[in-house]
């Protein structure tokens, strides 16, 4: 039978019961709350995607996909976003956990499910930190003309690593220090790429255009024009990752005022403002180099991991002014990536923090520092964790390294699609309540679970699967040759599936233990 209460389905909820080291229900765990507004919380979601960064890295890799298709792909990667940020919102509303897609699959699904979403949280968050890491260091060194330590991987390699120590000190002091720190390099991010798209633009129609300078046409915005189906997908996967980091807005609900609702709009303000940013930088550098694959168009092969630092010079031109905005332009990709790298931070520790603080992992892992009221064992462990992968991969070979990054979609697709069926499945009893209801909670939940779902699928065995894809393949019992992206995408999955039953084994259930609140929809279920 539907309710047709007001109250949320966390409103009967008993007191909780505070065990050591802190609580496990919100406000509970020990960290600051009331820190971050509206402004904040919506600058660390728009600074954890990197724009400049984002878009310097993957927009090449579109356009080799799709060719002139770009700007629509980028477009249409906003939809199941838009769609998994109201999924968070409506969760938020009633459950402002810090440990977001964990508590939320374990309330929904229960704790086996909830741990793998907190797994893919932390498997997608410490694979991407070896390619900001990677970006950081080169372009720190090419910001000052040193091309020769930025293509040598001995120097890249510290010089990442000495980021990740940086920014690991500066989410471990605060988060007031964070969120500063986030609006100021944000502003100017986003002031640096609107100057750069505006003046592409404006050269692409004037006298002094470039050959390779192309109009803008209606076609670009029609997807029927891709290729193929599995170059629509790609395309889209790749998209995604330009917009994935918008939920740190929500995992540091329990340090934000009006916990229950700042989040969760800051998450959806958020994907919008990142869906102007990327169409209107996507469209302008399309028509300003074109997407031949010779000098500075944008299926150069050779610019494909970086198209904004080969087209900073030609948009602003090599001299006085212009001299200076190119570098600012590199600068910005830089700070980008720094950026991210501290925002990436953030809500893996919190994710581990609330895992511990539910007794998923070693409680450990829930202390928070008494003075700076932030995660000390998960943001040290996380800072760590990046630094072994970053160096290990490094060693092992470049070719794995970029396999790992490009397999970081399928961590994506599997923890934001898992959150929006958890939402669809935690609010199934009041879906029918109103229109309001049936829309945010269920219909756009699950259509982005669903795309979500199919975009993982048929990349992870097909087009990833597929061993000329890549640049690794791997010899696996009776499958054979398989692409080292979806090995190490699924792969990585499966890890965390064994790592929870041994956690299982060893601590029992959780999410059963009297002091952790189970909700109302749960128990109606049971």
């Amino acid at each position: 039978m539907v309710s047709h209460s007001s109250e949320s389905p966390l409103s009967s909820i008993p007191p909780l019961a505070t065990g050591p080291p802190t609580g496990s229900g919100t406000g509970e765990k020990g960290l600051k709350n009331g820190t971050l507004g509206i402004f904040s919380s919506v600058a660390i979601g728009i600074a954890s995607t990197a724009p400049a960064y984002s878009l310097a890295a993957t927009l090449g890799l579109i356009v080799a996909g799709v060719g002139l298709q770009a700007p629509i792909i980028t477009i249409l990667a906003f939809i199941p976003m838009l769609l998994i940020a109201y999924a968070y919102k409506e969760l938020n509303e009633v459950d402002p956990d810090c440990g977001t897609t964990f508590t939320w699959a374990a309330r929904a699904f229960g704790p086996r499910t909830g741990w793998m979403g907190g797994w893919g949280i932390v498997l997608a968050d410490i694979i991407v930190m070896a390619n900001l890491a990677q970006i950081a260091g080169s372009y720190g060194f090419r910001l000052f003309g040193l091309d020769s330590p930025a293509a040598n991987t001995t120097w890249t390699t510290l010089a990442g690593v000495l980021w990740i120590v940086v920014m690991t000190a500066i989410c471990y002091i605060g988060i007031e220090i964070s969120a500063a720190l986030q609006r100021w390099l944000l502003c100017l991010e986003v002031a640096v790429l609107i100057l750069f798209a505006v003046t592409a633009l404006v050269k692409a129609y004037t006298s002094g255009a470039p050959e390779t300078a192309i109009h803008i046409s209606a076609s670009w915005f029609n997807p029927f024009n891709v290729p193929s189906a599995g170059a629509l997908t790609t395309g889209i996967l790749a998209a995604v990752f330009i917009y994935w980091g918008w939920d740190t807005a929500v995992s540091v609900n329990e340090e934000t005022a009006d916990s229950a609702r700042t989040p969760g709009r800051a998450a959806v303000i958020s994907t919008v403002l990142l869906l102007l940013i990327y169409a209107l930088v996507s469209t302008s550098a399309q028509a300003f180099a074109g997407v031949g694959t010779n000098g500075i168009g944008l299926g150069n092969p050779d610019n494909a991991g970086d198209v904004l630092s080969s087209l900073g010079s030609a948009v602003f031109g090599s001299t006085g002014l212009g001299w200076f905005l190119a570098k600012l332009l590199i600068f910005m990709v830089l700070t980008s990536s720094a950026a991210s790298t501290q925002t990436t931070i953030l809500p893996t520790a919190r994710t581990t923090l609330s895992m511990a603080a539910h007794k998923a992992i070693p409680t450990q892992f829930a202390r928070v520092h008494p003075r700076f009221l932030t995660p000390t064992w998960s943001t040290v462990a996380m800072g760590l964790a990046s630094i072994a992968f970053y160096v290990m991969l490094t060693l092992i070979s470049d070719n794995v390294l970029a396999d790992s990054i490009a397999s970081v979609g399928l961590g994506i697709a599997f923890y934001y699609g898992l959150t929006g069926f958890a939402c669809v499945w935690y609010f199934r009893r009041v879906l029918t309540r109103s229109v309001r209801d049936f829309v945010f909670k269920g219909l756009f939940p699950g259509i982005g679970g669903l795309t979500l779902l199919f975009f993982f699928c048929y990349a992870a065995f097909n087009i990833y699967a597929d061993p000329t894809y890549g640049a690794t393949s791997i010899n696996l019992p009776l499958l054979g040759e398989t692409g080292g992206v979806s090995v190490i995408g699924v792969g990585a999955l499966v890890l965390g599936f064994l790592l929870m039953l041994v956690q299982w084994a060893v601590q029992g259930s959780w999410f059963r233990n009297p002091d952790v609140p189970v909700s109302a929809a749960a128990r109606d279920a049971a």
